[in-house]
């Protein structure tokens, strides 16, 4: 664990650390299997054990970490199940969003799209892959503000954890970034012409890229994932 981190005083130090171990552990810069300790993660953030101990309760929530009486907190392998059925609740919520965006979109929002688009071609020529995970993700959160509801994507983000630890896995050569764009950009397009149906069909088609993307991922990375 020796990416530096600082701890402000913006938001709460619970919080941070979460969002910091999160991303740690979605990147796999904490692999599945590794031991947490409560001591050593309280003197990396230079912060007394108790919001650290708040941050693992949160992680164990989201289903990065698991808690072993008398053994310690570990890093959850990836569970397949847990992806797919992930995929399936974040499928539905993200259809009905880009449905009604579709038709309520205006040209503020499509400009706010565009740039993000714009930035992730940026990314992906700089192979930053970190960087590209983040505008995926700010892409998908604007359609739902796009209609006003922020809730959508705070549930989408609530229920994806384990999804995006296989997306980082899958963006050298399973999933490259530039096939993900060009699905971007088939949704943005869809929603420039206000059409609900191409909207939808390629939401659905960028979503589902998960169904094919996993099985190799697991192959290659056998120790990171739960046993079927």
């Amino acid at each position: 664990m020796s990416i530096a981190y600082t701890i402000t005083t913006s938001e709460p130090v619970n919080q941070q650390i979460y969002r910091y171990l999160r991303k740690d552990i979605v990147t796999c810069a904490i692999q599945p299997g590794s031991l947490l300790s409560e001591k050593e993660v309280s003197a990396r953030f230079n912060v007394s054990r108790q919001p650290v101990r708040e941050a693992f309760i949160k992680l164990a929530e989201a289903g990065l970490v698991q808690v072993l009486p008398q053994r310690g907190t570990f890093v959850r392998k990836i569970s397949a199940k847990r992806v797919a059925d992930g995929r399936f609740i974040r499928e539905a919520v993200e259809v009905s969003v880009v449905r009604r965006a579709a038709l309520e979109i205006d040209d503020p929002a499509l400009m706010a799209l565009e740039h993000n688009l714009q930035l992730q071609r940026m990314a992906a020529e700089r192979h930053d892959s970190q960087a590209f995970l983040t505008l995926d993700d700010e892409f998908h959160r604007l359609i739902a503000e796009s209609i006003d509801c922020k809730l959508a994507w705070e549930t989408v983000e609530n229920i994806k954890a384990a999804m995006d630890r296989v997306r980082f896995l899958t963006l050298s050569e399973v999933s490259p970034p530039d096939k993900l764009i060009e699905q971007h950009e088939e949704i943005f397009a869809a929603l420039k012409r206000h059409d609900a149906d191409a909207a939808e069909a390629a939401m659905r088609r960028h979503l589902q890229e998960m169904i094919f993307s996993i099985t190799p991922i697991a192959e290659r990375n056998s120790a990171w994932f739960e046993a079927p």
